[in-house]
């Protein structure tokens, strides 16, 4: 397997896959592999934290992480993370996480958040973000919204996403 950011001749590839990986899922809008297009053409788009993962030259996963703001700190998001069917459970989610924190580490940010499965994200070291004072914008029961931190201190507060995001 090579993890690597993406190009833009991947675009198609990665939109496909993503749109597959959220198919059918329980907690999905249907609209991820959209949300991949619109962060792309925002600021908070960051092409070193768009990373895929090739098995014999097939796109099989993606993580996307883009810029967030916590109060006045920059941060980032982990938001989607995509395997395809075909390739989940095989380790392939979590060394896109894990790269994406490699990488994220050179570039100072506080932390990276996500929302989604507390059983999964925890295997990462993504912690409960009520811990830390971090807030969602949203309704959401608390343990589904989670936090790594990169850094031993955080700042508290709401997070704020792209406008990419629709919130």
């Amino acid at each position: 397997m090579i993890i690597r950011p993406e190009r833009e001749i991947d675009f198609i590839e990665i939109q496909s896959l993503v749109k597959t990986a959220f198919a059918g899922t329980k907690h999905t809008d249907g609209d991820e592999h959209n949300l991949v297009n619109r962060l792309r053409g925002r600021d908070e788009y960051i092409p070193d934290l768009s990373l895929i993962a090739e098995v014999n030259g097939r796109i099989v996963g993606y993580a996307m992480f883009s810029r967030i703001h916590i109060g006045i700190t920059e941060a980032i998001a982990l938001a989607p993370l995509a395997v395809h069917p075909d390739f989940q459970n095989h380790g392939i989610g979590r060394a896109l996480i894990e790269a994406g924190h490699r990488i994220a580490l050179e570039g100072d940010y506080p932390c990276s958040v996500v929302l989604g499965s507390p059983e999964y994200y925890s295997k990462s070291g993504y912690l409960p973000a009520s811990s830390f004072e971090i807030i969602a914008p949203f309704e959401i029961q608390p343990e589904f919204y989670m936090v790594f931190p990169f850094k031993s201190e955080l700042l508290q507060g709401t997070v704020r996403y792209s406008q990419a995001f629709g919130l």
